[in-house]
């Protein structure tokens, strides 16, 4: 079996492809859950988080700015159902999310615009040409997310392993197709997959502690795990440390990454630069 990401437009049939995808498998099927748990995570409401993950960036905003932590909790929890194995996630961003992760099934449907329409006509209580526009303003927003935190283009088809034009087919051959590459071997969860899903789950949930930290905010700090033992790396601003790295911020960064479950220990390749911590 497989985890199984998929991508689409706002209203773009997805619901629908992932719930009978994920009975057809008998797995789980995610969407709007990972954002309300998230939001709980940081304690703000499901619509702040919406907001935060949805609206466009504003010119030359910062990957390091507040939004940050938004996005890490969504992966935080998503790597976290992630690393118990088999599922089919349609909601934000997931083949993004899990991108360094192994044997993730990376699919993206896309369905055409008098198709949506109707779907958000209801979802939104909209007429037909209020519709219309937002779809396309709900679209062009993610196409910008993905640009902003990830240079990428959404819609280059070399971040997908498979595009489903939902135009030409159905949902049920469209679940079909999915369901059949699910059992290749190269989408099996084996214990070397596992493993991996699992350092990075728990890697994910230290950089989101360190994201929510005030000594450890705006710093870009890299986290990797393995088997429980943490390595955090990074250039850190010298006007956070005047000298050099010493041993006061390190031990900052070690009470927090040992308050994350999971944790048995932590090692730093930590180097100091010029500049202040953009928060």
């Amino acid at each position: 079996m497989a985890i199984i990401t998929i991508s689409r437009g706002t209203m773009g049939l997805a619901t629908a492809l992932a719930e009978k995808l994920a009975a057809r498998l008998g797995v789980k099927c995610l969407g709007r859950e990972v954002v309300r748990e998230a939001a709980e995570k940081l304690g703000v409401s499901h619509e702040i988080m919406q907001k935060k993950i949805q609206e466009a960036p504003a010119f030359l905003e910062r990957w390091v700015s507040e939004r940050k932590p938004y996005v890490l909790a969504m992966q935080a929890v998503l790597a976290d159902y992630a690393s118990c194995g088999d599922l089919v996630y349609h909601g934000h961003a997931g083949h993004l999310l899990l991108r360094s992760v192994p044997a993730v099934l990376k699919a993206r449907i896309i369905a055409p615009l008098e198709a949506r329409i109707p779907l958000a006509m209801e979802h939104e209580h909209l007429g037909r040409e209020e519709a219309r526009a937002y779809i396309q303003k709900v679209d062009e927003a993610r196409a910008k997310w993905a640009k902003f935190l990830y240079g990428v283009d959404w819609g280059d088809p070399q971040l997908y392993d498979i595009v489903l034009n939902m135009s030409g087919t159905t949902i049920d051959t469209a679940s079909d197709v999915l369901a059949l590459m699910a059992k290749r071997p190269e989408f099996a969860i084996t214990p070397e997959v596992s493993k991996k899903l699992a350092d990075f789950a728990l890697a994910s949930k230290v950089k989101l502690e360190l994201a929510l930290n005030p000594a450890t905010r705006g710093l870009e700090l890299e986290v990797q795990a393995d088997n429980g033992e943490i390595t955090i790396s990074g250039a850190v601003p010298q006007a956070s440390l005047p000298f050099r790295v010493d041993a006061r911020f390190e031990e900052e960064l070690r009470a927090v990454t040992l308050g994350v479950q999971g944790v048995k220990a932590v090692a730093f390749a930590l180097s100091s630069r010029p500049g202040g911590i953009v928060d």
